[in-house]
């Protein structure tokens, strides 16, 4: 028997699952660590952290399993997208990593947009110049941190650091990298020019190959640290995202995922590579050699339903701990009472600004059409349509790009409620699936190392082998139209309010 490892190093923890070659769980395990925010808007991790749960939970499924490591055939690595990790020549961890969701780089995105050019960075990193990514958070420290930036000799991505530290090698892959804003998208590769605008040394940054290649194997000392067989190879991996595409099969033109987590995402695989010229969706390198994927966020996805529960609520909480049942599930059984329109009431889920395709963080939520007549249920539908409403935004601009759409998958945790998807596909107005493995990142960046080690022929093909779903929701013909009138009125509202959210924001 031969076995595929995928780990999937996520902001609260880091979950490793041992596969067997049909995609099957043999073993699991999950080790958390803290997220640090030293200041308001920062947020920070420790990359030994990371590796300290990587290396642990390694170890523990080959123990649970009892699988013989030399059956291992390779490891691939799925991680939060976006961080800075910074070693010294030694490979010493220089400080803590700045992670995906840290604000503090807002003066360094005007900096880079301002020496490379607003439109020129989006033709070449394809997005404009957002917080988030990587290459604002290193001019932040060369601004702010010059003693740390002047012994900085590599500069990692976090799921990278983790293969830095099994392999000894300094590599990324294509997908991730993406996120850094210092690749050329369309041409896979560290683009010269911005590197030379921003005056940051190549030498830095890692070797750059494609998600399902070789980058390395185990070493001696990271084997007798994980259970796993000195030589055992490692390959590319990918981010979060691209690596949930390949776990749930979305390897292919005209296939697309969305996530309802607490934010939301809409994924698109794509062969030809788009571009939005206006920023409001993100490009980038996928998991499929040669390939793309275009991608829409929701800031406040199930971040609008949590907020919703946890305030309003309380009643269907305490319910739902004495049955033993999830509150979402009774929350789901008392929005499907009410009619789709919530009895004309719309909710805008900017609960923290929005990205897609607004990229305004200045907006915030509202209910708009309140009136005496609604109840708290009629509101907590309208947070499920608002959010489903805010992903068809997304849908709508991957179209206007060209990028075909005729199978969705639903995943993360709204992906599990069946009035979320029959949303999603009256909305969308077509077919949504869901599938059978809930291992998503695990599962795809696993599929990728048995591409790499010759036990699948391609990554699509793996996928038809190994990915299985459960039976398609389609869209209810009579329900399409009257989303679709929702809607339209829904997609008025922001360009109505955004001189409002500015003086709001002003006060």
């Amino acid at each position: 028997m031969q076995y595929l490892i995928g780990i999937d190093l996520g902001t609260s923890g880091t979950k490793t699952v041992l596969f067997d070659t049909k995609g099957n769980v043999i073993a699991h395990k999950t080790v958390e660590y803290p997220m640090y925010q030293p200041q308001n808007g920062w947020a920070e991790q420790d990359p030994q952290d990371w590796w300290n749960a990587a290396a642990q939970t390694i170890r523990s499924v080959i123990t649970q399993s009892g699988v013989n490591p030399a059956d291992i055939r390779g490891l691939g690595i799925s991680g939060q997208m976006h961080g800075l990790v910074m070693l010294d020549k030694e490979g010493k961890v220089l400080r803590r990593s700045i992670i995906w969701c840290d604000q503090r780089t807002a003066k360094e995105c005007e900096e880079l947009t301002e020496k490379v050019g607003k439109e020129r960075l989006i033709e070449i990193t394809a997005n404009p110049a957002m917080t988030g990514f990587t290459a604002s958070k290193i001019l932040w420290v060369r601004n702010h941190e010059p003693e740390i930036y002047a012994k900085c000799a590599h500069i990692l991505l976090p799921k990278d650091y983790v293969r830095y530290e099994l392999t000894g090698e300094f590599a990324t892959e294509v997908s991730d990298a993406s996120g850094m804003q210092l690749l050329d998208i369309k041409n896979r590769c560290w683009s010269d020019e911005v590197l030379e605008k921003l005056d940051i040394d190549k030498a830095l940054l890692a070797k750059v190959y494609e998600s399902p290649e070789v980058t390395g194997t185990v070493t001696k000392e990271a084997a007798a640290l994980t259970g796993l067989c000195e030589g055992t190879p490692v390959v590319g991996g990918a981010g979060d995202n691209a690596a949930a595409a390949v776990g749930t099969g979305v390897v292919e033109d005209g296939k697309a995922f969305v996530t309802i987590g607490t934010s939301g995402v809409v994924f698109a695989h794509t062969n030809e590579m788009a571009i939005d010229p206006k920023g409001r969706v993100h490009t980038f390198c996928c998991a499929v050699p040669g390939c793309w994927h275009v991608m829409g966020v929701t800031q406040g996805a199930g971040l609008s339903l949590k907020w919703f529960r946890d305030n309003f609520c309380l009643e269907e909480k305490a319910v739902a701990e004495g049955m033993g049942k999830d509150p979402y599930f009774l929350m789901d059984q008392q929005a499907e009472r009410v009619p789709i329109g919530s009895h004309k009431l719309l909710y805008l889920p900017y609960l923290m600004g929005e990205r897609t395709p607004h990229l305004d963080p200045d907006c915030r939520g509202v209910f708009f059409g309140l009136s005496a007549i609604h109840t708290k249920y009629d509101m907590l539908r309208a947070v499920m349509e608002g959010v489903t409403f805010s992903q068809r935004d997304s849908v709508e601009v991957l179209r206007e790009m060209g990028v075909e759409l005729h199978e969705m998958l639903a995943c993360g945790g709204g992906g599990s409620s069946p009035l979320w998807r029959q949303m999603l596909a009256d909305t969308f107005a077509c077919e949504v699936k869901t599938v059978v493995s809930k291992e998503g990142p695990a599962l795809g960046v696993a599929i990728l190392a048995g591409v790499g080690v010759g036990i699948y022929d391609s990554v699509q093909q793996a996928c038809r082998e190994v990915i299985r779903y459960k039976d398609p929701q389609p869209p209810i013909s009579e329900n399409v139209p009257v989303y679709e009138a929702y809607y339209q009125v829904y997609r008025k509202l922001y360009p109505a309010l955004k001189d409002n959210y500015k003086q709001l924001a002003a006060l």
